[in-house]
């Protein structure tokens, strides 16, 4: 691991804003750090209102979108709501369509096939559109890149509006709308809300013509909160806002769909992590296993009880994937291995029988063992498809571009993408990409990286911090968990090893005449010897709670000692 602390912000805007908020000059860093420089920043930062949402006509094409919607209803035509088949997508698809249903009859939803279809808009969706009167088809979390499938659906007279977050190409679809806060014609406040952020922002659109508040839309806030937490989009502007306000309908009055995956949880109060381990894999183990419609019955369905049957399902899709994506890790790593193949900038690798589903997750899987961007290829139909992940800091889409002579199909974001390429090209795609990354990464960002806020004394661990720092919730990427770092720290000898095989440890830590603290470090066995013996030791931690039969205790969440 890399240890690196943040450069500290100026001393005159930390001083300023201390003052402002009455906290500790290294709470008014975390801020700053976070771009929160006066009151009024902060103000909106630890009380966020919906009040703060942007108006969503200030979207390129928006009156556009929202004209075409409202001529299909009053001609009475057939609409289907389309979109890709992981948890943005879905989400999206149930959001919109739920939303339109509660008072239009004639809509259906559309999720393609995963292996049979690929991503995004697909011929055989249009097809299907057009076999059953569709006119208008409204695409969620894709359609951006797709223009041959627009002009396809024109050629049958059918209409399009895109609703989509990922980088344009050169030139769009020509459809009746696109919007993409993404678009370098759009001067829309906030571009890097997710798939069902945009859709969201369309059905808030539609309500304007209906004199529908934005209190009308908490309820679908659910849904978007997923999205945002699975999608790993930026947790600030109108996503945290959004997220925020989600995660309290998540606690407090969920969708039947949404209440039946969690109502076996113990724990009282959800937050963004456990969406995004509890809730998204399962919402995603549909899509990856079986069929993304699984996941948009699930999700639209009113009644708890058949709700609780298509969880049940999914539960089942879910241990399903996770049985795949171990074993498909396993054969990864020998392939590696016995091709040797450590010591590369990349790590790309292929067999035809890998299950197309799980390809992403073990990417990200193998970049624990080999930190460096990595690309996990898999046979679909005559070709290959492939997942691609990233490390921090480096962007993977950038580098597909530049290989992208060889490529068939690609698209994503920065740290996550996907493709397709013929056989004959695979071996001539390797080698550039691995050309390529060897060119552009800077060596740094081949080793893990703990970024550090602060340096902090365990004195400084109050009551009062512990219930600021929970209002920097919920977290996410550019509002990351606050991470500190005390040197000098030493156990008071009831530390011991956690787990199956002693992968993990548990410490009570004190530095010089502080109360000693507990703390738990998964996955840092290996470092237990480092803590024995009242050896001092630098901690790298974030401050956590541990909720245990009701109770809530305090606790440090260990990254790292040395």
């Amino acid at each position: 691991m890399r240890w690196t602390i943040k450069s500290k912000p100026s001393e005159d805007k930390v001083k300023h804003l201390a003052q402002a908020l009455n906290v500790e000059d290294f709470v008014a860093t975390l801020l700053v750090q976070r771009g929160i420089e006066t009151f009024n920043d902060a103000k909106a930062f630890f009380r966020p209102s919906l009040d703060h949402l942007h108006d969503p006509f200030l979207m390129k094409d928006m009156e556009k979108a929202v004209a075409r919607i409202e001529l299909a209803i009053e001609n009475q035509e057939n609409i289907l709501v389309f979109g890709d088949y992981d948890v943005d997508g879905t989400t999206a698809v149930s959001l919109v369509s739920s939303y339109l249903k509660s008072y239009y009859p004639n809509i259906a939803t559309y999720i393609p096939d995963r292996y049979l279809e690929g991503y995004g808009v697909s011929f055989k969706g249009i097809d299907f559109a057009d076999d059953n009167g569709f006119t208008l088809i409204i695409a969620l979390d894709c359609g951006i890149k797709s223009i041959d499938h627009v002009a396809y659906a024109k050629e049958k007279k059918i209409d399009f509006i895109i609703c989509d977050h990922h980088r344009p190409g050169e030139s769009l679809p020509e459809a009746v709308a696109v919007l993409d806060p993404k678009r370098a014609d759009c001067s829309y406040p906030y571009d890097e809300l997710c798939g069902c952020g945009v859709g969201f922002k369309l059905i808030q659109a539609l309500g304007s013509n209906r004199e529908q508040t934005i209190d009308d839309f908490i309820p679908y806030l659910d849904l978007v909160a997923t999205a945002i937490a699975a999608d790993i989009v930026p947790m600030t502007g109108e996503n945290r806002v959004l997220a925020y306000f989600g995660l309290q309908v998540i606690n407090s009055d969920p969708r039947p769909g949404i209440k039946a995956l969690i109502h076996q949880i113990k724990k009282q109060t959800l937050d963004i992590t456990d969406v995004v381990f509890i809730i998204a894999p399962r919402i995603n183990a549909a899509g990856r296993i079986k069929h993304g419609n699984h996941a948009v019955e699930l999700l639209t369905e009113f009644d708890f009880e058949q709700a609780q049957q298509f969880a049940s399902e999914i539960e089942q899709y879910n241990s399903d994937r996770k049985d795949l994506d171990k074993q498909i890790t396993k054969e990864a790593l020998s392939q590696i291995e016995d091709n040797h193949e450590k010591e590369r900038f990349t790590s790309v690798v292929y067999q035809e029988d890998w299950h197309k589903g799980v390809i992403g997750i073990v990417a990200s899987r193998l970049i624990e063992t080999y930190y460096r961007p990595t690309l996990v290829f898999t046979k679909s139909g005559d070709k290959y498809a492939a997942s691609a992940r990233s490390v921090k800091g480096f962007d993977v889409y950038n580098a597909l571009e530049a290989c992208s002579e060889h490529l068939e199909q690609f698209g994503g974001h920065m740290y996550a993408a996907g493709m397709t390429l013929k056989e004959e090209n695979y071996q001539l795609f390797k080698d550039a990409f691995e050309k390529e990354i060897e060119k552009t990464i800077h060596p740094d960002l081949l080793t893990p990286e703990i970024s550090i806020d602060a340096e902090i004394n365990l004195t400084d661990i109050t009551p009062k911090l512990t219930r600021i720092l929970k209002q920097f919730e919920p977290f996410g990427p550019q509002n990351m968990t606050p991470i500190f770092l005390s040197k000098n720290t030493k156990d008071t000898g009831y530390g011991k090893p956690m787990g199956q095989e002693e992968e993990h440890i548990k410490l009570f830590i004190k530095q010089n005449n502080s109360e000693g603290i507990p703390a738990i470090g998964f996955g840092l066995g290996s470092k237990m010897d480092l803590t024995t013996n009242q050896k001092p030791f630098q901690a790298v931690y974030s401050i956590d709670e541990n909720e245990w039969n009701g109770k809530i205790n305090l606790q440090l969440r260990l990254r790292d000692i040395k």
